[in-house]
């Protein structure tokens, strides 16, 4: 039996936010899986060259870009667990700027990233990096193909993703973003739509089956199990359950989101997961409804279980974050979200998307959250959106290692078809001609 061929898989991410990490490790998972012989590991654009020896004399260089972008991370991170989008809105051209200007020194580190790693493969899921990613690799590695996997819906002015001057392939999650790509210059053979956002394996998993397939996708655990689960977390396993969560870093939005949505009582209950934001959990343990029916609720800090805790609510309340609406979407939770000028750029598109498919609601302030859960969990509407639901079959994670062989087959392709030129060229020149 022949052994198969071990691919080096490389993977530009970045920490700030938490939606791009996740999606790498949804992509190591599944090549885990689906393609065991594959190694997949990450290089973090907040500390590009920290991988590198210190015989690279480029510390200097390192510090200057990790410094940066560890800067920038930290202050998004900031501003999202601090409710303060508006800032994002201000410095969002400062971010591109500052990626325009430290490009040349970006390259020049990736480049010797890449001469260590050898790699056979680049992904990237991070978005203003992919020109310098391409260039890093013209020189030394130009049979290396770059995969740019979008971890938003659609791109977002001023052109977060699409860089066509490049020969990246481009991996779409709606037909919105296979338009832009089109529109920006991409060429059509580099542009593949997939049927959605990656997001990770552990999403379509049945909870109460650790031996179930990946690709075994069920919308909740079964009724016993969820009904032990619930209970074990002080709730009422019969009452509707809503999941209110605002990424690792949670956000002071979800302290307005239990004060107002208490005025519902106990017609509902509240799983709220605060992630690092541990003054926040505090406050909304210590919140007392002044309605006589007092709510039951949960606040859970920092996990890595999302799908075992979305696969206890019926709904789901959030900021409009890309792939968390999209965890939401497998899990079949029918979803509320917060869309105004103040919502970030590049999650504008995903609140339109969820009222386009009729998968969810947005609001333009969580003060008017108890109308809209109100809304959402009667019993027609809810039943109609659990139907939309059911229609939509996002299956991009199991789609990527086919199209990842596909792309790596056609670069493969290429290459000898280049070569096979040069040697017939060379064969014409060597061959005397006749007088």
């Amino acid at each position: 039996m022949t052994q198969a061929k071990s691919v080096i898989v490389k993977v530009l991410v970045l920490r700030g936010g938490g939606g791009h990490y996740a999606t790498y490790l949804a992509i190591r998972e599944v090549l885990a899986q689906a393609r065991p012989s594959w190694q997949a590991a990450p290089s973090f654009a907040d500390r590009l060259g920290a991988e590198l020896e210190a015989e690279t004399h480029s510390q200097p260089a390192r510090k200057i870009s990790q410094v940066t972008s560890s800067a920038s991370d930290q202050f998004y991170d900031f501003i999202l667990k601090n409710g303060l989008g508006w800032i994002h809105l201000l410095t969002v051209h400062i971010h591109k700027l500052i990626t325009l200007m430290k490009h040349r020194l970006d390259v020049r580190l990736l480049t010797q990233t890449w001469k260590q790693a050898s790699p056979d493969l680049v992904i990237s899921v991070v978005p203003f990096q992919n020109r310098a990613l391409a260039e890093s690799l013209e020189s030394d590695f130009p049979q290396v193909p770059v995969v740019t996997i979008l971890t938003d819906f659609a791109d977002s002015p001023p052109a977060y993703w699409m860089a066509p001057t490049t020969k990246n392939y481009v991996l779409c999650p709606s037909e919105k973003a296979v338009t832009q790509a089109l529109s920006a210059g991409v060429k059509a053979n580099r542009v593949i739509e997939t049927s959605g956002l990656i997001i990770h394996p552990r999403f379509y998993l049945e909870a109460s089956s650790s031996e179930a397939s990946y690709e075994q996708k069920s919308s909740h655990s079964s009724a016993p199990d969820m009904a032990i689960r619930r209970q074990m977390l002080g709730l009422n396993p019969e009452r509707m359950t809503g999941l209110v969560m605002f990424g690792a870093n949670g956000s002071k939005a979800m302290l307005t989101v239990a004060k107002n949505l208490a005025a519902l009582g106990d017609r509902i209950q509240l799983i709220f997961i605060c992630g690092r934001n541990y003054r926040v959990a505090e406050a909304i343990k210590s919140c007392s409804p002044s309605h006589s029916l007092a709510q039951k609720k949960a606040v859970i800090g920092f996990t890595r279980d999302i799908p075992g805790y979305m696969q206890l609510a019926d709904f789901f309340i959030g900021k409009p974050g890309n792939v968390s609406v999209s965890e939401a979407i497998a899990t079949n939770l029918p979803t509320i979200v917060e869309h105004n000028w103040l919502t970030l750029t590049q999650e504008k598109y995903a609140a339109d998307w969820l009222k386009d498919n009729q998968v969810g609601l947005s609001v333009r302030s969580f003060k008017d959250i108890a109308q809209a859960v109100e809304t959402l969990i009667e019993p027609q509407n809810f039943s109609r959106y659990q139907q939309n639901l059911q229609r939509l079959e996002n299956k991009a994670v199991f789609e990527l290692p086919e199209i990842l062989e596909q792309v790596l087959a056609e670069q493969t392709a290429a290459k000898k078809t280049k070569s096979a030129r040069k040697q017939r060229s060379e064969n014409q020149l060597s061959t005397p001609r006749n007088r």
